[in-house]
């Protein structure tokens, strides 16, 4: 794969996570406002999921992601697509030698919003985005 489809993949990927933000929450992923950072404890969440990619842990950080959602919290679905975000924001190079193909960063999206009902909807906004290439 380019960089240019790496590129054009990544911005998809951006522009997707970004239109979930506005529909389903009504706020701006650039103004990084709204309740997830309202309340400290799923800001703390995210900082230490952050953390954990900055030291490429990116595989434990998903699983702890994932393996704490509560689907009765939609706060949660929002603090996973801010861990998405985040993670998108990585350079190729860096996902890469952490095993971590861009194409999970698509695959986390898919299952996240599947697991708060809106998996129709994402799969809707990343139809683009060909993940076995």
């Amino acid at each position: 794969m380019g960089l240019i489809e790496k590129d054009y993949i990544m911005r998809l990927i951006y522009e997707t996570i970004r239109t979930l933000l506005r529909l389903i929450f009504h706020i701006d992923i650039e103004k990084k406002s709204g309740p997830l950072f309202e309340e400290r404890q799923y800001a703390d969440r995210l900082e230490a999921l952050q953390e954990l990619i900055e030291n490429g842990e990116i595989e434990e950080a998903e699983n702890r992601l994932l393996g704490g959602l509560n689907v009765y919290d939609r706060r949660e679905l929002e603090l996973a697509l801010y861990f998405y975000a985040y993670l998108n924001e990585k350079d190729s190079d860096f996902l890469e030698s952490h095993h971590f193909p861009r194409k999970e960063i698509a695959e986390g999206i898919r299952m996240a919003c599947g697991l708060f009902g809106y998996g129709t909807m994402a799969e809707s906004l990343m139809d683009e985005i060909d993940l076995d290439r």
